[in-house]
């Protein structure tokens, strides 16, 4: 892993004619931790999480053990990190031309491609070593296979190549779900695979309102989102038809899992509030392309907040509904 000192912009030669090395030099370590962890891309960690904790709530239908608590989060923040490591290294160059990405630490030479390598390795193997000593295996195996499937499937087969990338490379994030579950039971059931299925069906809705914000960067590096072959309005209308599917599952975790009132009232009423909010932007992309007409970012928001409470409500469930 580099590092760069707080004196190096002293030693820092202008004259070298690298403007990118000359960069590097002027940072901070401060800078240079602050690059790290924003490798791990620390907001997607967070949601991911969002999903494992409340999933572990319900698999022990309470309270789950504190220190099993600790060590699953420890693993999974070091696993979805290492993931995304390898995910900044693999597109920096394209990184390097979206708007969108262009202050990451890779298009900005805060850290070396190396360096950010041997940074998901390590982090990589410290989640495997965390969940299979303070979990189990199979939690492990979990992880591992979540982290293969994202650089491998989506990072590096899919996302340059197909309009479903998001939809088959989404899998990947749905791995949480089934990590919470198995951390607490140490083996794997219908209720996870409804949750597994629920974000999902979650990802293209949450990630197009996002790509179609952003569709001019990824129309730039030929990485064919769908918003970029198609017109807002198609994709307005594969957004309603995700979150019908979306909600749908989510109601059947009512009948599957056995749950009480709490959650499906609670899933039905976010998951109507999420539908108007897919059908208002479909409407406006049927009416004008323009970005400011369609404000696809709500959508994003709301995508956010939608699967927050929902799996807040998984959590609650087995606590409220006694």
């Amino acid at each position: 892993m580099s590092h760069v000192g707080p004196n190096a912009a002293a030693s820092a030669r202008p004259s070298t004619g690298d403007p990118g090395a000359a960069a590097e030099a002027a940072k901070t370590w401060r800078d240079v931790v602050a690059a790290y962890v924003g490798l791990t891309k620390p907001r997607v960690i967070e949601l991911l999480l969002l999903t494992t904790v409340p999933v572990m709530f319900y698999a022990a239908r309470g309270v789950p053990d504190l220190d099993l608590v600790v060590w699953t989060v420890l693993g999974g923040t070091f696993s979805a990190g290492s993931a995304s490591v390898f995910n900044c290294v693999y597109d920096r160059d394209i990184d390097e031309q979206m708007r969108r990405t262009r202050r990451r630490a890779l298009p900005r030479h805060i850290v070396s491609p190396r360096a950010a390598l041997v940074f998901g390795f390590v982090l990589g193997i410290l989640s495997t070593v965390v969940l299979y000593l303070g979990v189990n295996a199979l939690s492990a195996l979990l992880s591992v296979t979540a982290i293969a499937f994202y650089v491998f499937v989506y990072t590096m087969l899919l996302k340059r190549r197909t309009t479903q990338n998001i939809v088959w490379g989404g899998i990947a994030g749905c791995f949480p779900a089934l990590i919470g579950w198995t951390a607490v039971t140490g083996s794997l059931a219908w209720t996870p695979v409804v949750l597994f299925l629920v974000v999902f069906f979650w990802t293209p809705p949450h990630t197009w309102a996002l790509a179609l914000r952003y569709r001019e960067d990824y129309a730039n590096v030929d990485v064919p989102m769908l918003p970029v072959v198609k017109p807002a309005r198609e994709v307005g209308r594969q957004v309603v038809v995700y979150s019908w599917v979306m909600v749908a599952t989510s109601l059947l975790l009512w009948p599957v899992a056995r749950t009480s009132l709490v959650y499906p009232v609670a899933a039905a009423v976010l998951g109507a509030v999420f539908l108007v909010e897919a059908h208002r932007m479909w409407q406006r992309a049927k009416a004008s392309e323009a970005l400011s007409d369609i404000n696809p970012m709500r959508l994003f928001h709301a995508s956010n907040l939608y699967l927050s409470l929902l799996f807040v409500a998984v959590a609650l469930d087995p606590l409220l509904g006694r």
